[in-house]
This record gives structure tokens, C-alpha cells and sequence, in this order.
């Protein structure tokens, strides 16, 4: 795993919960907290991030991955505004995933292991308001997903429910999330 993803939780720990408590969570996790932007990390040293921060906080892993995702959002669209200006809204930042975003996250960070993004629109009426997105990736951080997606919507001031009908978690080959915009932009 890249070292930016440890970057943004040591900042976003650093700024909801304080520093000396990002320290203790290092300290907790055996680790010793030294991540460079474009270093590589294994990714079970991410996961014992995330169960200490779940054990300390009363929550579970999965709901620690989808704060995270959420908190994170402020501080990815002040590194790479690019990424968000000249986005006509949620649906279509969602949408430019994989073509623009994580192609963009290959060049600025080689080697980088980004999941793989589908989207389906409904027939009808609900494709106006409904965007369904596939989810795969072999790190299974679905809830970090949805917390992107959160954060996304923060960001763009707009509302989406957002729901699993099938998650790689629970066994499933793919994460399938429901997106039901309460206002809808242009695609």
C-alpha cells in the first residue's frame, strides 16, 4: 500500500482526535509511524492501524475505514485540487474514477494497486438518480470507499444515500454500492 493512504490517516487522526492520540495508536500498532508519500507499506500494517484506532474508538473496523474515507476528503482536495475543480458534481466526480483519478494516482505514485471501478446506470427514471458502482479490489476496503463517497458529497454540497446490496466482507466476489443522489447534476 502507498504511503500517502497512511499520510491522510495520520492527518486526519492528527486533526479529530489530536496528535498524542495518533501517537499512541502507533504505539499500539508496533509501528513506528515513518511514511513516506510514495513508499510502499504492507497492508497488514495499515489493518493494525485500523483495529487499534476501532478498539480505541468503540467502533468497528469497518466504521473506522468509512470515517476515515469521509475525514480524509478536506485534505485530498487541498493535495490534488486538480482532481476536483471542473467536476460538475458528485455523480460526475464518481464517475471519473478510474479513467482520471487513478489514472493520475499510476503516474504520481508507481506501482500504486488502485481498485477497479464499474458503474451501471439504471433504465429509466432511477438512472437519473442511481448510479451503481462495482467494486473490486483485493484489499477489500469497501467501507473506505463508501467514505470517499461521503466526503465527496461533503465536498460537492450534495446529498446521496448510499447502500450495499453485496460486499466482498461478507463473502461476495465484488462490492455492489447503490449511490441515490437527492439532487442530480449533469453525468
Amino acid at each position: 500500500m502507498k504511503g500517502i493512504i497512511f499520510n491522510l490517516l495520520e492527518e486526519v487522526v492528527t486533526t479529530h482526535v489530536g496528535e498524542p492520540a495518533w501517537d499512541k495508536v502507533l504505539a499500539h500498532a508496533g509501528v513506528d509511524g515513518a511514511y513516506t508519500s510514495l513508499g510502499n507499506y504492507a497492508d497488514e500494517e495499515f489493518a493494525r492501524l485500523i483495529a487499534v484506532l476501532a478498539k480505541a474508538s468503540g467502533r468497528t473496523d469497518r466504521q473506522v475505514l468509512a470515517w476515515f474515507g469521509r475525514h480524509s476528503m478536506p485534505f485530498l482536495s487541498e493535495r490534488y485540487p486538480e482532481f476536483f475543480t471542473g467536476q460538475r458534481g458528485l455523480r460526475a466526480f464518481l464517475l471519473s474514477l478510474n479513467d482520471v483519478i487513478h489514472a493520475e494516482v499510476r503516474k504520481l505514485y508507481p506501482g500504486a494497486d488502485v481498485p477497479v471501478f464499474e458503474f451501471e446506470t439504471p433504465p429509466g427514471e432511477a438512472g437519473h438518480h442511481t448510479l451503481v458502482i462495482h467494486y473490486r479490489s483485493k484489499r477489500r476496503l469497501c467501507p473506505l470507499a463508501e467514505g470517499f463517497i461521503a466526503g465527496a458529497s461533503d465536498y460537492f454540497r450534495e446529498q446521496v444515500a448510499v447502500r450495499q446490496s453485496a460486499c466482498m466482507l461478507d463473502g461476495a466476489g465484488e462490492c455492489v454500492i447503490e449511490c441515490r443522489f437527492a439532487r442530480h447534476g449533469p453525468p
